[in-house]
């Protein structure tokens, strides 16, 4: 279903642009707008995870600086018969993470130091498969063809501003001021939109690579106070990083409305529930695969807990 409402919003962004470059710029301002914004948009599919990563001050880990959430990682894409990521670490107090990559070759999923003290080994594998079904169907691919045509439609409409629009076929002056208005609008509308549908379809997929959509359904809630409750100082700086966290990073951005880049926590809860329904599963119980490496205790907890013995804010397991 996830998938078809991405389709069906971007014929409708094509739709958009096509409307508004025949009525605001012709033909030829269409055809500038449209290449003005694949050259600024393929430099930033090649260099987005690159400039994500640098702005969030995150530091790659391999096997040996953090053993337990590389070989976590490597299990996941495994499962979701993805190559091995590169596995970066952000010291961030906020719980979150997000991934990014052009495509499965050249991908990256980043964690924050919050999350892996905050949640269960089982819940962390929910985040990180949600991250590793982004990958997989490669959303950074889809955001970047939506911004595309997203920002060919801001182009032409300020460019329709500027010069009077499409004086031949064009709707007139007020009409171009309207629609120069409104259709950046309308774009920002339809790219927020699938900006959520990809949200939706990356926990369907996440729960099934995990095994148990509890798991991600636990750690959405977790990461859904916390969030709410630590500021992220990175993105904040950096409002467009937004859209790539597992939840909405940014303070008093909770609400689910049109112009959020993230469904509401609790509809995705629920719909996480429904899946597990009919996957036939239930909550994490003793004896299951990964409650198999927890006896004793939290090991993933009880390592965070542990400390700096140098001094400072506690550390997770991975340093």
């Amino acid at each position: 279903m996830n998938m078809m409402r991405t389709a069906i919003l971007m014929a409708a962004m094509t739709a958009l642009f096509l409307v508004v470059g025949a009525l605001l710029g012709g033909q030829t301002g269409m055809l500038m707008a449209l290449a003005f914004a694949v050259a600024t948009n393929a430099f930033a599919y090649w260099n987005s995870d690159k400039m994500a990563l640098a702005s969030t001050g995150a530091q790659e880990v391999d096997a040996r600086s953090a053993p337990e959430l590389v070989q976590l990682v490597a299990e996941l894409a495994g499962r979701a018969q993805l190559p091995m990521p590169r596995v970066y670490v952000i010291d961030e107090d906020q719980p979150n993470a997000f991934a990014t990559g052009r495509d499965p070759q050249h991908a990256a999923v980043a964690v924050n130091t919050g999350l892996m003290r905050m949640l269960t080994r089982e819940e962390l594998a929910g985040v990180i498969a949600h991250e590793l079904a982004h990958i997989k169907h490669r959303d950074t691919l889809t955001m970047t063809i939506t911004a595309t045509l997203a920002g060919a439609i801001s182009s032409i409409a300020q460019w329709g501003m500027l010069f009077g629009g499409n004086r031949q076929n064009g709707p007139g002056l007020i009409g171009s001021i309207a629609l120069a208005v409104l259709a950046p609008l309308a774009a920002m509308i339809v790219q927020m939109a699938i900006s959520r549908s990809r949200e939706y379809e990356a926990d369907r997929l996440g729960a099934q690579i995990a095994g148990n959509p509890y798991r991600l359904a636990s750690a959405l809630e977790k990461i859904s106070t916390g969030a709410a409750a630590i500021p992220n100082e990175a993105a904040e700086a950096n409002p467009a990083l937004a859209h790539m966290f597992i939840v909405n990073p940014l303070s008093g951005r909770g609400m689910d409305n049109l112009f959020s880049t993230h469904p509401n926590v609790e509809n995705r809860i629920a719909a996480l529930g429904q899946l597990a329904q009919q996957m036939g599963v239930g909550p994490d119980r003793p004896g299951s695969a990964f409650s198999a490496g927890l006896a004793g205790g939290d090991p993933w907890r009880r390592a965070a807990d542990r400390g700096n013995p140098a001094g400072g804010r506690p550390r997770g397991p991975w340093g």
